[in-house]
């Protein structure tokens, strides 16, 4: 619960469905769930952090959101690289996030751009 009151106050979204658990009962999802951002967010700290890494940003991404992530659910995101330009640092991956039980709760592709970043002054150092 602490990532969705932490992307609303980010975003703004105070959705029912992810505060009201007596309507979000009452709903297909049967409980809260978390904001799609909070699902896709852990795709970002993937691609920022490991691949392609630190100095890349998404271009453009194409996600379905195919299963809702419930408050306190365990997702795992993993992205694979399907296309590297060899022009310019660009790459395209297709990306996935899961739930504990294996579910796909969004697919799709994204485009990165790998910024160089120079090493500070005392990495230089070392």
């Amino acid at each position: 619960m602490a990532d969705v009151e932490a992307f609303t106050a980010m975003t703004g979204d105070r959705n029912p469905l992810h505060y009201d658990e007596a309507a979000a009962q009452r709903t297909v999802f049967g409980g809260l769930i978390v904001q799609g951002g909070v699902t896709s967010g852990i795709l970002n700290a993937i691609v920022a952090e490991d691949l392609p890494g630190p100095g890349s940003v998404f271009l453009g991404v194409e996600w379905k959101f195919a299963k809702a992530v419930a408050v306190d659910e365990e997702i795992v995101g993993r992205v694979e690289v399907t296309k590297v330009r060899e022009d310019k640092p660009i790459v395209t991956l297709q990306t996935t996030v899961r739930n504990a039980a294996g579910d796909i709760c969004l697919s799709g592709s994204a485009v990165t751009y790998t910024v160089p970043l120079q090493a500070n002054s005392e990495e230089a150092l070392d």
